[in-house]
C-alpha cells in the first residue's frame, strides 16, 4: 500500500466516526494550543519588559553611591551620604567615562522637596535633581516642551510637577474637602499649568535667630518640560514632581542650606552610567567596584522577572501537556474502540495478504491525522485566545497605548504542532499493535 492509500482510508475513518473525531480534535485543539498560548505570553511578556518599562527598569543604566569604609558610623553607611571615605571625585568620574562600553555619565544629585511659586499666585512642589542638563537626553529623558541646555539658573520640570499647581483659594477648597468624610470621592483630574519659559521662584523657610521665619527664595526660568511618561496611571504621574537644575545652581542652593538652620541638608549624591548593552552591564559593575564606589542596577530585578515568566510559562506548558495527556487517552480510548468494530474489515484485510506492518501504519497514520487536526485546531484557537486576552488588556488597561501586548512568533506555531502531531502518533501505537495481532479466520466468524 502507497501512503496515500492510508491517508485516504484514514481520513474515510475519520468521517465515518465524526462525533469521536470532533471529540478528540477539540481535546488536542485545547491542549497545543495552551502550549502555544503559553510561550507566546512568556515570549511577549519577556520582550514587553525589556522595551516598554523603560522607566522603571532601566536595565542598561548603573546608580553609582560613594563607597564606604569600615570605619564609617552606621548612620554615614545608611544615608548614602557625601562624608563617606570614598566620595564620587571628578577623577573617579573621568575613570568611569574612559571605560568600555560606558557611552554617558553624569551626576544625578537629589536635594530635597522645594516648594515652588509661579505668576506669583500658583504654588507647586518638586523634588531637586543637580545634574548636567544636557546630558539627560542620554539617559531617555524626553521634552515635551524646549530644549536641553546647560544654563546656571534654568530648570526644567517633570510633566507630573506642572499639574493640579493651586492657589490660596484652591489650597482652603481643598482643605475643606479633606475634611469631609466621602469614600466614594474621586481624584481631581491631571491640570496641567502652563510653566515654559517661565520664571519661578525655588523656595525654603530659614528661622532666623529671633525665631521668625525667612524665605530665601531661587528665581529660575523653565527651560523644558519632560513628556509624560507613556502607560503611566495619572494616580502616579501627581507623584512624579522632580525638577533638574544644573551642577553649579545645586551646588549654591547646597551652600544656602548649609547655612540655614532649619533646612533639611541631606544630600543624596551620586552618578548615573550608561553603558551600551545589557550583557556589559556586569562587568562594568565589577570595574567601578574596584573605586571604592558602591553601584545598583536593574539586572537582578530583571533576572528575578525572567525568572517569574519561565515559572509562568511552564505553568502554562504543564497544563497543555496535561491536557494533551488526556486528549491522547480519549485518543486511545477511540482507537482501541475502532479496533474492535473494524475486526471484520482487519480480518478480511489479512485474508488479502496485509501484514502487520501495513495494518499497524493504517492506524498510526489515522491517530496522526487527528493529531494534525487537532493541531491546527490548536493554532486556530491560540490566535482566538491571544486576541480575546489583547482586547481585554485594552479595555482595562489605564493606558492610552493601543499596541498589542500579546503576539505570536512564527517559531511557536510549529512547536505547537509537533506537539499535537505526537501526541496522535503515540497514541496510536497501542491500538496499531492491538489491531495487527487481530486473528483474521476468527474476527470474519464472529462477524
Amino acid at each position: 500500500m502507497r501512503w496515500t492509500d492510508y491517508l485516504r482510508l484514514g481520513w474515510d475513518q475519520l468521517k465515518r466516526r465524526l462525533v469521536v473525531t470532533l471529540l478528540c480534535v477539540i481535546g488536542i485543539a485545547i491542549g497545543s494550543s495552551s502550549i502555544i498560548v503559553a510561550l507566546a505570553f512568556g515570549e511577549s511578556v519577556t520582550q514587553f519588559s525589556e522595551q516598554r518599562i523603560g522607566f522603571y527598569l532601566k536595565t542598561d543604566e548603573i546608580q553609582i553611591y560613594p563607597g564606604q569604609d569600615s570605619s564609617d558610623s552606621a548612620e554615614n553607611k545608611d544615608s548614602r551620604s557625601t562624608s563617606g571615605a570614598y566620595d564620587i571625585s571628578k577623577q573617579k568620574i573621568e575613570i568611569i567615562r574612559s571605560l568600555p562600553n560606558v557611552i554617558s555619565i553624569a551626576p544625578f544629585n537629589r536635594l530635597q522637596y522645594f516648594n515652588f511659586t509661579a505668576d506669583s499666585t500658583k504654588k507647586g512642589s518638586a523634588e531637586l535633581i543637580a545634574t548636567d542638563l544636557t546630558a539627560m537626553k542620554d539617559f531617555g529623558f524626553e521634552l515635551q516642551q524646549g530644549a536641553y541646555q546647560d544654563l546656571n539658573n534654568a530648570i526644567i520640570l517633570s510633566y507630573g510637577a506642572t499639574v493640579n499647581l493651586y492657589d490660596e483659594r484652591t489650597a482652603a477648597i481643598r482643605r475643606t474637602q479633606s475634611q469631609r468624610i466621602s469614600s466614594s470621592r474621586e481624584e481631581e483630574p491631571l491640570i496641567p499649568y502652563p510653566l515654559y519659559q517661565k520664571t519661578i521662584l525655588l523656595e525654603f523657610a530659614d528661622v532666623q535667630t529671633d525665631g521668625t521665619l525667612q524665605t530665601v527664595s531661587f528665581p529660575v526660568r523653565v527651560i523644558g518640560i519632560l513628556k509624560k511618561p507613556e502607560g503611566m496611571p495619572d494616580s502616579m504621574v501627581r507623584y512624579d514632581r522632580t525638577a533638574y537644575i544644573s551642577l553649579e545652581l545645586g551646588e549654591r542652593i547646597q551652600e544656602a542650606m548649609q547655612k540655614s538652620r532649619s533646612a533639611n541638608r541631606f544630600v543624596e549624591k551620586s552618578i548615573k552610567a550608561k553603558v551600551d548593552s545589557v550583557e556589559h552591564v556586569r562587568q562594568t559593575e565589577e570595574w567601578i567596584r574596584k573605586l571604592k564606589l558602591n553601584t545598583q542596577s536593574n539586572l537582578q530585578r530583571q533576572e528575578s522577572m525572567q525568572q517569574e515568566f519561565v515559572i509562568v510559562r511552564l505553568v502554562f506548558g504543564g497544563i497543555g501537556l496535561f491536557i494533551l495527556f488526556v486528549a491522547s487517552i480519549s485518543i486511545i480510548v477511540a482507537m482501541t474502540m475502532s479496533t474492535y468494530q473494524r475486526r471484520r474489515q482487519i480480518g478480511i484485510m489479512k485474508v488479502l495478504g496485509s501484514n502487520l506492518r501495513q495494518i499497524r501504519n493504517m492506524f498510526i497514520v489515522e491517530s496522526t491525522l487527528l493529531g494534525l487536526l487537532g493541531g491546527i485546531a490548536g493554532i486556530v484557537l491560540s490566535y482566538w485566545v491571544i486576541w480575546l486576552i489583547n482586547i481585554v488588556v485594552q479595555k482595562f488597561s489605564e493606558g492610552s497605548s493601543s499596541e498589542e501586548l500579546l503576539f505570536i512568533s512564527f517559531w511557536i506555531l510549529p512547536v505547537g504542532l509537533f506537539f499535537a502531531v505526537l501526541t496522535g502518533v503515540l497514541s496510536g501505537i497501542f491500538p496499531a499493535i492491538k489491531a495487527s495481532r487481530t486473528d483474521a479466520l476468527t474476527a470474519i466468524k464472529r462477524e
